[in-house]
C-alpha cells in the first residue's frame, strides 16, 4: 500500500524576551512569499522532532537559543499557508539577548504585545490572538474544527 500524501510539518516559535522589560516578542519579516511580520519559524526536517525544528529555527532566523515554555497549538487549517497545506505546532519559549535576523528573515524587531503589526503572514494574527489569551490566562489555545457526530 502506498504512502498517503500528507500536509507540511512545520513548527513555530513565539519568543518572549525575558531580559526586556514586559516581556516582548521576537517577529520576522519574511524575505520570501507569503511576505508579512511572521512568528520565526519553518519546516520540520525528516529525522526530527518537533521542538528540535523550533529550537534549530529560532537559531537560525533570529540568532537566539531559547528554551520551550508551553505548546500553544496545532494550526491545520488548509488555507492557512497560501504555498499549500502545512500544519505547525506552535510553542511559546522565552530567550535572553538581542535577535538578529538570519536565513530566510529579511528583518527582524522586537514588538511589545499591546504594539503589534498589521500586516501579518499566514494565519498569524489568529496565533498571535490565541497567545495574547495564554498569556493573560493561561489556557492554551482552543480546538477548532471539531464536529459532532
Amino acid at each position: 500500500m502506498p504512502r498517503p500524501v500528507t500536509p507540511s510539518l512545520a513548527s513555530d516559535i513565539i519568543i518572549e524576551l525575558i531580559d526586556y522589560p514586559n516581556r516582548p516578542i521576537v517577529l520576522i519579516e519574511r524575505a520570501h512569499l507569503p511576505y508579512g511580520w511572521a512568528i520565526p519559524g519553518g519546516f520540520v526536517d525528516v529525522g526530527e522532532m518537533m521542538e528540535q525544528a523550533a529550537v534549530r529555527e529560532a537559531r537560525e532566523e533570529v540568532s537566539l537559543d531559547i528554551k520551550l515554555i508551553a505548546l500553544l497549538g496545532l494550526y491545520s487549517d488548509p488555507s492557512r499557508d497560501s504555498r499549500g497545506h502545512t500544519v505547525t505546532a506552535v510553542y511559546v519559549a522565552e530567550a535572553c539577548g538581542t535577535p538578529v535576523a538570519d536565513d530566510d528573515a529579511k528583518n527582524c524587531q522586537i514588538f511589545s504585545v499591546d504594539n503589534l503589526p498589521q500586516l501579518l503572514a499566514f494565519d498569524h494574527s489568529l496565533v498571535l490572538s490565541d497567545y495574547l489569551n495564554f498569556r493573560s490566562t493561561g489556557k492554551v489555545a482552543p480546538l477548532r474544527g471539531v464536529f459532532k457526530i
